[in-house]
């Protein structure tokens, strides 16, 4: 199945109504909805209404990585990066490109800033009919689609993609993408850059709080020099992260650690005097042993979690698949479900949100779901690791644990523009699972549409405790 049979190109969201519904559903056209059949999805009353209920519904992204829109309309001036149609293909989809068989050396030309945007296509050529169907794939051309008005990505449309970037990309861009076209109500950014943004567009770009290089490492220098602390012992090294707690946890939704990409999340708590040589010996420059590191990093974690609990602030971790190439050790991942029940039990206060449904082991994290009052599933990034997967995730989900304890989308974008190829996918995985739980009589249709609203946007809006950080937001000293 193509991507142009799945959605009809700039349709916008918001306007879709029941014309749009039927469109997507292979209804009659009209003149700004071309009718477009999509398979499996049939004309049934159920799917119709499901389709259009959650078409409508705006969404809370709870997770992203984007960069400021300030920064990406600097960005051709700095030379920071290709700025060019290729960029949209340079998160998750560049990965898919290399495991397809492209060599790093064209992978480097693809994405040079010395290439003519245009001459790109030539390089992409016989690479992209083998990502195309792909989960990254399909957000990045779905995203041209809308953006750009083309049926697809090819020979014919590569230079109109590469003039309509230019086009788009303008000042106001980020509100278009993700408020106008994609009905994203608000986004959680975790800044890859420092660990809190002072955001130019605070209540659209609301920030979490990263914790790894708090414990990991732990990386003195980005923490300790905002903080103008001077650190020679732990005790110094704990008053760091009172300071990022104390100034930005107000303002932050939640706290985030990726380290279950070094490690599994299995940390323990080590009290406090039990790690002081160790840290004593980590800052004369002195190696630490595989056991005397872990001993660290899970004193750290704590102190860090503990923070974060007191603050309010829920506590993401990444867990599953790895972002990248040629790197990832499933033997390690599949301890991440049975580490997340240890966190839940040590920590009944601290609500976890465990990222990304763990895939592939996305059965057994539902049923840390199901067990733990304190644990929360987060779907970002899982719709384009494997929609189909996701889908069928969403599907058992709502049939086997609290509808309260689920979050349904996060684009976890670098750039901005695939995020509304990503929330497209989204919201049909959310459509077909809700449809298929009706036609399978495990549902009602009544209890699907209340179901709508509950997991595309106010489970966040409740758990994130969205409304009061707008306020504060509004009040930041950074705000404009």
């Amino acid at each position: 199945m193509e991507i142009r049979n799945t959605i009809s190109r700039r349709t916008t969201l918001k306007g879709i109504g029941s014309a749009g519904a039927l469109a997507l559903l292979g209804g009659h056209a009209t003149a700004d909805q071309p009718a477009v059949r999509v398979p499996g999805i049939g004309e049934n009353d159920i799917r119709k209404t499901l389709f259009k209920k959650v078409f409508q519904t705006p969404l809370i992204d709870t997770h992203e990585h984007l960069i400021e829109e300030s920064e990406r309309l600097q960005a051709r001036h700095n030379r920071v990066r290709s700025d060019d149609w290729s960029l949209l293909l340079s998160h998750y989809l560049d990965s898919d490109l290399l495991t397809s068989g492209m060599p790093q050396s064209e992978h480097g030309r693809f994405f040079s800033p010395d290439i003519d945007p245009v001459d790109k296509w030539k390089i992409l050529e016989s690479y992209w009919p083998n990502v195309r169907s792909t989960g990254y794939g399909m957000a990045v051309e779905i995203a041209m689609q809308h953006l750009y008005d083309v049926p697809q990505l090819s020979k014919d449309t590569a230079k109109q993609v590469a003039e309509s970037y230019d086009r788009v990309r303008k000042a106001g861009f980020y509100h278009d993408i993700l408020c106008k076209q994609a009905m994203i109500e608000s986004c959680q950014v975790n800044c890859l850059s420092e660990p809190f943004k002072k955001s130019d567009m605070p209540q659209l770009l609301m920030q979490d709080i990263s914790i790894v290089g708090m414990f990991s490492g732990p990386n003195i220098n980005r923490y300790a020099k905002p903080a103008g602390i001077e650190v020679k012992q732990l005790s110094d090294w704990h008053r760091v992260i009172d300071w990022w707690f104390e100034t930005y946890g107000p303002y932050a939704v939640a706290v985030k650690s990726q380290h279950a990409y070094g490690r599994d999340i299995d940390n323990v708590r080590i009290p406090a005097e039990a790690v002081e040589p160790v840290f004593a010996k980590r800052m004369e420059g002195k190696s630490l042993d595989g056991q005397e590191n872990k001993n660290l990093q899970d004193h750290l974690f704590w102190y860090a979690v503990d923070w974060a609990t007191a603050a309010s602030l829920p506590v993401k971790l990444h867990t599953g698949y790895y972002a990248g190439q040629n790197s990832m050790p499933l033997s390690r991942l599949i301890h991440n479900p049975g580490s997340a029940t240890e966190l839940c039990r040590l920590a009944p206060k601290t609500r976890f949100v465990f990222m990304h449904i763990c895939y592939p082991y996305y059965e057994e994290i539902l049923s840390v779901a199901k067990q733990w009052t304190n644990a929360y599933i987060d779907m970002c990034w899982s719709w384009i690791i494997n929609p189909v997967a996701a889908k069928d995730f969403l599907k058992k989900y709502l049939v086997t644990a609290p509808a309260n304890k689920i979050l349904t989308f996060g684009g976890d974008y670098i750039p901005v523009e695939p995020v509304l190829g990503h929330a497209i996918i989204a919201r049909r995985g959310i459509a077909l699972a809700l449809a298929e739980l009706v036609e399978e009589g495990w549902i009602t249709l009544d209890r699907a549409i209340e179901l709508t609203d509950t997991i595309m946007h106010q489970n966040a809006r409740k758990l994130f405790h969205l409304e009061d950080k707008a306020k504060r937001l509004m009040k930041a000293p950074w705000a404009v």
